[in-house]
């Protein structure tokens, strides 16, 4: 018998106070379909995530070994009927916001409008020393980061997009054609830190956590801002940020580890030591999910009443051991 979200312990209460909204909001499970073995298996896994009650299949953007995002989703979509595509996420110093903005306006008109758009400020390290492209500062990434954004809106607005900015300039231009559905897709930023979580509360549809990835790669220096309580802070700055909307923000999450398995302690052992945990906080991190598949229903129903969490992040190698997990919970 799985418990119910009821069965949180009172020190689970957070401060920030997720709406009954957020704590109803059916769950979805997006797969994120990267490093993969070849190119030609994304058709396969877009279809098997379909067929396996998947909301979502979704493209990062990096230059190493993996699929180049615009291509990959167009793909996906044209594979499958109902699957929702979406970035997560696309690096914002590789693109143009006007180039963008007609790129996913033309995939989200090509797919029928299933398309979600994620953008991010891009961190990476090895992305930027190996293609020369400059490495600002996280300050100044986010803040051009949230400058695209608003550009990007106003272009799947229809009107003419006049813009003197910091970092862009518009004159007059407008996105034909514009996105299928109106207003243009669900938009998505993810981080960990506190200035890129402000931008995602007052600009996106869905904040999607993750830890803090400022040293460039993600090892151990990730961890303290992986645990329960990181994530309360998260949102709590989203909800400082942006208190008018936060009620209606969507909150996602970034699972790094998903496993089905029997020895659930073992797992947990290599996650704290991985991520420079103790054993307790890697059990109680949202960005890992390991146990029985009762144990990891449980685990989700109690995330989503602690932190309002209902949109999980899955890697493609995870999608098997989770299906039961998936068939469970999905929309529920």
């Amino acid at each position: 018998m799985t418990a119910s979200p009821s069965s949180s312990t009172p020190d689970q209460t957070p401060p920030y106070g997720p709406s009954d909204r957020q704590r109803r909001r059916p769950f979805r499970f997006t797969v994120q379909a990267s490093h993969l073995a070849d190119p030609e298996s994304l058709r396969p896994l877009a279809r098997r995530a379909e067929d396996l009650g998947a909301a979502m299949l979704t493209v990062a953007d990096h230059l190493d070994d993996q699929l180049s995002p615009v291509a990959a989703m167009m793909a996906a979509a044209d594979a499958t009927t109902t699957l929702r595509i979406g970035s997560l996420l696309f690096a914002n110093d590789f693109r143009h916001p006007a180039v963008l903005a007609k790129e996913i306006a033309t995939i989200d008109r090509l797919s029928g409008g299933r398309i979600e758009f994620g953008l991010g400020a891009g961190w990476m390290a090895t992305d930027y020393q190996q293609s020369g492209v400059p490495l600002d500062s996280p300050r100044v990434r986010i803040e051009r980061m949230d400058e695209a954004l608003g550009i990007i809106s106003a272009l799947w607005s229809a009107e003419p997009v006049t813009h003197h900015g910091t970092h862009y300039r518009i004159d007059g231009l407008s996105c034909v054609p514009l996105p299928a559905q109106p207003g243009g897709p669900p938009i998505w930023v993810g981080g960990g830190g506190r200035r890129v979580i402000e931008v995602a509360a007052r600009r996106a549809d869905v904040v999607h956590l993750n830890p803090s990835l400022r040293a460039g790669v993600i090892d151990h220096r990730a961890g303290p801002s992986a645990t329960a309580e990181a994530t309360e802070q998260k949102l709590a700055w989203a909800k400082d940020a942006a208190p008018e909307r936060f009620d209606e923000l969507e909150i996602g999450v970034r699972v790094h580890l998903a496993t089905v398995t029997d020895d659930r302690e073992s797992i947990v052992e290599l996650f704290a030591e991985v991520f420079g945990l103790t054993n307790d906080e890697a059990r109680r991190t949202p960005h890992a999910l390991c146990g029985s598949v009762d144990q990891i229903v449980e685990q989700l129903l109690v995330q989503r009443e602690r932190f309002g969490i209902t949109t999980i992040g899955i890697s493609a190698s995870a999608l098997d051991d989770l299906a039961p997990v998936i068939e469970r919970l999905s929309g529920a």
